[in-house]
């Protein structure tokens, strides 16, 4: 359970007393942001994705989660964003995560469809997308992901994925303003992987083990990277 701390507020200065919220963890743990009894509210001003997450680390599993920051409402109407210990919870989702820092992915034998599109996504949760669900939209070919500021197509097929289906998954990525990556059972087309490039599009091939392999420089940079 997480301790009591003092919240001022520094607008009208009344004083609070705040206990951060508890979250479960993928393993059924409670997980709750530690926070910084050292530093002081800040008065919310405007809204951000950075500033609005945080990723906490749970002890039991040593999983990441994404939970809302810290925030207490003021009687004066302001909203207060406490601040929470960087060392304990880690960096925010929006920023990069070194490879080093995340453990070894854990892959899917790949023997149906389903499995091709289970293994797209423990590794795009590998990566530190969180949320990942069906896609709206149902692409061309193959299955679509989404996940917060993502879409992913996952083409289970033997046919390699052509220059139009890489087109059609950044054209509606860009309709929703957000990246686009592509898994393939077969691998891509020349013309699929030039226009990937110019485009920017991360192009995984699938292996049998459910191991995504980097086609070009911008899923290298992911894998490398993570979100």
């Amino acid at each position: 359970m997480s301790e009591n701390v003092s919240v001022r507020c520094p607008v009208c200065r009344r004083e609070h007393f705040y206990a951060a919220p508890s979250y479960p963890c993928a393993c059924g743990a409670p997980v709750t942001p530690p926070l910084d009894r050292r530093a002081r509210a800040t008065a919310v001003t405007h809204r951000s994705w950075e500033d609005d997450w945080v990723t906490v680390l749970c002890a039991r599993c040593g999983r990441t989660g994404e939970w809302p920051h810290p925030e207490v409402g003021c009687a004066c109407g302001t909203v207060l964003r406490v601040p929470v210990a960087a060392e304990a919870v880690g960096i925010p989702t929006a920023r990069r995560v070194e490879q080093s820092r995340r453990r070894a992915f854990q892959p899917v034998t790949i023997r149906t469809a389903r499995d091709a599109v289970t293994a797209a996504a423990l590794y795009l949760r590998w990566l530190g997308y969180e949320d990942i669900r069906r896609a709206d939209q149902r692409p061309p070919n193959g299955i679509g992901l989404a996940a917060r500021g993502l879409l992913a197509q996952v083409d289970p097929t033997v046919r390699p994925a052509s220059l139009r289906d890489v087109e059609c998954l950044w054209l509606t990525a860009m309709t929703e303003s957000a990246d686009c990556v592509y898994f393939s059972l077969a691998g891509y087309a020349t013309e699929a992987r030039a226009v990937a490039d110019a485009l920017a599009v991360p192009l995984f091939v699938l292996d049998l083990t459910g191991t995504p392999q980097p086609v070009n420089s911008r899923a290298d940079e992911l894998d490398a990277t993570g979100t």
